[in-house]
Parts: C-alpha cells; sequence; structure tokens
C-alpha cells in the first residue's frame, strides 16, 4: 500500500525562498504546457471551421506527461532561460500535473483545466534526486534545497525505514494552513487481515453513529462529546475578521495593494483558522485510533455530507464536526491495521428501526432524541438505538429487516393498525408479528 507522511518545516528565509521558487516553477510550466494545448485545440476548431480535410489540419498535441516534458526540455532555454534555478523535477510536476488534469477531463470527472494564479495553492512534487530523511530525525532533504529541519521529528517514518519495512516513493513539498509541509509516499506492505486477533475468540464488533450533540455514539454505550473547536474560536475569529474590514485589502478592479496592516491582521485570521482546523483533526485522530485498536469490525454510515451541508441552520455545526475527515481517517486506518470496515447503505434507517424487535417507524423528527417503539415499549437514546442497528449489520443474529437491509433491500415499512409491516417484497404471502403472533396479511385482522 501506499501511505502518506506529512511533516511541518522550519526553513530558513533562504529555505523558504527556494521553496517560493520551485512551486513557482512548477506553476509557470502548468500555465504554459496549458497554453500550448489550448492554442493546438483552436488551431484545429479554426481550420475545421473553413472546413480544411481532416488529414489537412494540425496533428493534435499529445497531453502525455511524456510528450509535454519533452516538448519543454526542447524549448526551455528560450522560453524560460532562468530554468537552472531550480529542479527539473519542478518542471516535470507542472507538466505531469496538467496530464492529470486533462485526463479527469476526458474521463468527466473534471471540467477544462484553467491558468493558475499566484494565489493557487503552492505545491511541488520531487520523484527523482537527492530526496528523503536526513541526517538525523529532525531533518529532510529535497533535491537542489538540502536538508531543511522539521519542526516536528521523523522518528516514525525512519524506523520504518531503518527496518526495511518502508521505501520512500516521491516527496512533495506545499504551503498549507500559514506553513510550509512535506508529504512522503511511502510503500508500505499489504496489511495482513489475520493479524487482528478478538479477544477470547469473539469478534470485537462496534456500530458507530456520528451526530452533532454528541461526536460519536458507540453500540457499546460509549459515547464521545463534541468539542466544537470553531464554537469556542468564534468569538475570537469575528474580532479578528473585524480588524481585517478595516484595513486595506487588495483589490483586483483597480489594482490596490494590500497595506502590511491588512497582511498583519489577515494573518492572525489564518493563524486562528490553523489552530481550530489542527485541533479537530488531532481529536478526530485520537478517536479513529482508539477504533480501529480496540476492535475488529466498525459499522458505519454512509453520510450524504456534501448534501447535508446545504442545510444552513445546521451547515457550520457539521463541518465543525469533520463527520467525511472522519470517514477518511477510519478507512485507511482500517485497511493498515486489517480492522473490517462496513459501511452501512445509505438508505437504512438506523435511527427509525428499533433494536429490540426490527420494527421501523415512519417518520422521526430531529427533535426526539429518545427512541420508544410503538411495538415491543423500548424506550432508548436514539443515538444509542441507530448504533446498535450499525453495530447489527455486522453479522450474526439479525432480524428480517435488518438482513434484508444488508442485503441491499430498501425497505419501506407501513403501518397498519399499529403493526410495522415491510413492504419491500410482494404481498402475497408475506408474513409478519403482531403482539408476539404471526400472522400472515391476508389473515390480518384491523
Amino acid at each position: 500500500m501506499i501511505r502518506a507522511y506529512l511533516f511541518a518545516l522550519d526553513p530558513t528565509a533562504g529555505q523558504e525562498q527556494a521553496f517560493r521558487s520551485h512551486c513557482g516553477a512548477q506553476r509557470f510550466t502548468y500555465n504554459w504546457a496549458l497554453a500550448q494545448v489550448k492554442a493546438n485545440w483552436n488551431q484545429r476548431t479554426a481550420e475545421e471551421s473553413y472546413g480544411i480535410a481532416e488529414a489537412d489540419r494540425t496533428p493534435w498535441i499529445s497531453t502525455s506527461a511524456y510528450s509535454l516534458r519533452k516538448t519543454w526540455n526542447q524549448v526551455k532555454d528560450v522560453v524560460a532561460p532562468w530554468w537552472a534555478e531550480n529542479s527539473k523535477e519542478s518542471y516535470a510536476s507542472g507538466c505531469a500535473n496538467l496530464a492529470a488534469a486533462l485526463g479527469n477531463r476526458r474521463d468527466g470527472r473534471a471540467r477544462m483545466p484553467r491558468f493558475k494564479s499566484k494565489r493557487s495553492h503552492r505545491s511541488c512534487r520531487f520523484t527523482t534526486g537527492a530526496f528523503g530523511l536526513g541526517r538525523d530525525r529532525r531533518h529532510v532533504k529535497l533535491p537542489r534545497i538540502g536538508e531543511v529541519r522539521t519542526h516536528e521529528s521523523t522518528r516514525k517514518l525512519a524506523r520504518k525505514v531503518e527496518a526495511g519495512t518502508a521505501r520512500i516513493v516521491s516527496a512533495t513539498l506545499s504551503y498549507q494552513r500559514g506553513r510550509w509541509h512535506v508529504s512522503f509516499a511511502v510503500e508500505l506492505p499489504d496489511a495482513d487481515a489475520g493479524a487482528v486477533a478478538a479477544s477470547g475468540g469473539v469478534p470485537r464488533v462496534v456500530g458507530v453513529d456520528v451526530g452533532i450533540a454528541a461526536l460519536a455514539t458507540l453500540s457499546t454505550g460509549d459515547t464521545i462529546a463534541n468539542p466544537r473547536h470553531l464554537d469556542k474560536a468564534l468569538r475570537d475569529l469575528r474580532r479578528a475578521q473585524r480588524v481585517v474590514a478595516r484595513r486595506q485589502g487588495p483589490d483586483r478592479r483597480s489594482g490596490q495593494v494590500p497595506s502590511n496592516r491588512w497582511r498583519k491582521a489577515q494573518g492572525r485570521v489564518s493563524r486562528l483558522h490553523t489552530r481550530v482546523g489542527n485541533q479537530r483533526r488531532d481529536g478526530l485522530h485520537q478517536l479513529t485510533t482508539r477504533l480501529v485498536s480496540e476492535f475488529d469490525t466498525i459499522v458505519i454510515e454512509d453520510l450524504p455530507v456534501a448534501g447535508m451541508v446545504r442545510n444552513r441552520r445546521l451547515a457550520r455545526r457539521i463541518a465543525d464536526a469533520g463527520w467525511g475527515e472522519f470517514r477518511r481517517q477510519l478507512s485507511y486506518k482500517a485497511d493498515a491495521a486489517g480492522v473490517r470496515l462496513v459501511v452501512a447503505d445509505r438508505w437504512f434507517a438506523s435511527s427509525k428501526t428499533c433494536s429490540g424487535c426490527g420494527a421501523a417507524k415512519t417518520k422521526l423528527a430531529l427533535s426526539e432524541r429518545t427512541y420508544t417503539c410503538a411495538v415491543c415499549g423500548l424506550v432508548l437514546d436514539r443515538d444509542l438505538n441507530a448504533a446498535l442497528n450499525l453495530a447489527a449489520l455486522a453479522g450474526g443474529d439479525t432480524g428480517e429487516l435488518l438482513r434484508e437491509q444488508s442485503a441491499g433491500t430498501r425497505v419501506r415499512p407501513d403501518v397498519v393498525s399499529g403493526c410495522e409491516i415491510a413492504t419491500g417484497r410482494p404481498r402475497c404471502g408475506q408474513r409478519h408479528v403482531c403482539e408476539g403472533v404471526t400472522h400472515g396479511i391476508d389473515s390480518h385482522v384491523s
């Protein structure tokens, strides 16, 4: 498997200038290659409009990374006479990024790439040359730049490299969250799914229901409180953003340059956002690591987070909880540890279904925090009931409703005289349980 190790850097002033130069070279090459591709396509469009035959038109330009890089090497002395100041990998990175962007457009996954401005994300990728860990566990090596001190220790990766169980494939230099980082793509051995031993021979299964009031509710009964880092920082953020609004900021239309006081105030806002993001990520890392280390099977929901944040009343709370980041971390950590991760169907009614008898409610308001079953009389916390239903999907003795849902059948409950009847199958011969007695549909008396 390929896994990334991200480290924050503490560069000197000269090294930081070299970082900007390499990232700028990557952006320059990207824009140059994109201009060549667009000029070729526009020329062919014009020739087609003039009625020129296909055989006589300008040949298609190859958009592969190899071809774009080969063309760049032929003209770089004329286009960029300063190219020797940076590593050749910075120019190769620009060609590779454009080739990937055009490939995504060709496959229908993205639109036509646009030119990058100086305000775009700064990054540069190295695949060849002298890069990797430095002389100790507080330095890394980058081509043409040399050794750069890291803000944190690299011992976790260094131990694997020294033991021969990891091989660094590439390094990506990037500026994010207000500081420079380097990310190493590391090749690791595949996880052994049988390496995880269950305690006492019984698989340890847990269902996880994420929420806003509580960040996560486990089927074991444990509840992880939602720290709400953004809410705690909103007061300072409002004050800092009011200061920014009173300063002279940039204006593209008039060409106004931001003042130094605006830059300092904007830096304060960026640091506050960075701190909130770091706190949120740290809490999610602790939670996901705990789940992977304590359980053999984890069951979660397939939540449409992108659609849920369209609710203007809940968008900020959902984004602050970090549900998408929670699933991302849990996915790759489960793969690395050999833990089974089960993702319930998006339409599975985990909150509306009774974890005791399997009956399902037609409606359940978001304000109802306690689940009360009208069939068996079960009274349970809403989130705990959903977590128990998720845990049942992992296998074992489950109700008929849960078995059908795990098999991919969407169940639509109907209410008939207080009985919950699953109508996902033909009504002929369907049976259900009412007050402890099994009835057929035709024999049921309202």
